[in-house]
């Protein structure tokens, strides 16, 4: 079994342990298509699981849904075993970890910081962002000032390993212009979108981005619309893989519209992920997958490849899921 198969079973197996082995079957029956009733949590990859738990007790003692997403990623943010997100991630090719996060609520209230430096908490920034001013996006050197003078912590990144990691990549690679293999190992994210018991939802997106890549690349995790999109009269949606891939789609945006006019959540993520697949040449590696909830408590998820999964907590309990695809396309 592969390191990455192990990791994504074990984490499966951990997961359904929360919960009784008659609700794990229901939970697994629902992972494409299902109606959870009540709150629902879904984020991007294995680390969701835990996030998950933060988001839920937020919500469970009575925090909104907007609360709970931005609990929820800063478990993921301070998690020094994570490569791609927060105070662990890996840094570009001139040795600068940047990052990136969004948040945004069901009434359209939004905030996003890019290519911050040296902050422990990105989505919290965003958060002040959407709540303490006028904008939607600080980036650079002003997110970092107005993170400084909001109180936000510092950080020293990168840590040590990934230093030395980085270091090690450097000497391997003479040619910086290379384009870096882009994989679950060095590019991923962390997406959440919520729905609280009155029906209101939130999502946040905060990643390191792509490892090595050119400094001062951006990718969609903080594009609202791209790599996060919320709409209380509709639903939810986010997106992980290529960010260059669902920017140039408005891939998240894209998934809520389409529910918009009736599309299942599924359908959605699906479609979205087709449109990727034919406005692209060459589909070598362009890994992007989707995640999204409806205004009913329904929900989907959806990759081009094999490989992604999605973390799942409602009233039933919690679930990795792997996402569909499809084979054939």
């Amino acid at each position: 079994m592969k390191r990455r198969q192990f990791i994504r079973f074990g984490a499966a197996v951990s997961a359904l342990s929360i919960v009784k082995p008659s609700q794990a079957s229901q939970i697994m029956a629902k992972s494409y298509e299902g109606n959870a009733g009540g709150a629902i949590i879904l984020s991007t990859w294995n680390h969701g699981l835990a996030a998950n738990e933060a988001a839920w007790a937020e919500l469970q003692k009575g925090g909104s849904a907007t609360d709970a997403v931005e609990k929820g990623v800063m478990v993921t943010e301070a998690d020094l075993s994570n490569r791609s997100v927060g105070v662990g991630g890996r840094p570009d090719r001139d040795g600068h970890v940047t990052l990136d996060a969004c948040i945004m609520s069901g009434d359209s209230r939004c905030g996003a910081v890019a290519f911050l430096e040296g902050i422990a908490h990105p989505i919290s920034v965003a958060r002040a962002v959407m709540d303490r001013t006028q904008h939607v996006m600080l980036v650079g050197e002003g997110a970092h000032k107005f993170a400084l003078e909001q109180g936000f912590a510092t950080a020293k990144m990168p840590i040590p390993e990934v230093k030395k990691d980085y270091e090690k990549w450097r000497k391997e690679n003479k040619d910086l212009f290379k384009k870096p293999d882009i994989n679950h190992e060095n590019h991923d994210t962390i997406g959440m979108i919520a729905m609280d018991a009155k029906g209101q939802f939130a999502g946040a997106c905060t990643t390191s981005g792509w490892a090595y890549k050119m400094h001062g690349r951006v990718g969609d995790s903080p594009i609202i619309g791209a790599g996060l999109f919320v709409d209380n009269e509709v639903g939810a949606a986010t997106a992980t893989g290529l960010g260059e891939a669902i920017v140039r789609i408005a891939g998240s945006h894209t998934v809520v519209e389409l529910m918009r006019h009736g599309y299942t959540p599924l359908a959605a993520c699906k479609e979205a992920c087709m449109r990727i697949v034919r406005k692209h040449k060459d589909l070598t590696g362009l890994q992007c997958g989707f995640i999204a909830i409806d205004k009913d408590g329904n929900y989907g998820a959806y990759s081009i490849y094999a490989g992604f999964n999605f973390a799942l907590r409602h009233n039933e309990g919690a679930a990795l899921i792997d996402a569909q695809f499809d084979r054939n396309w």
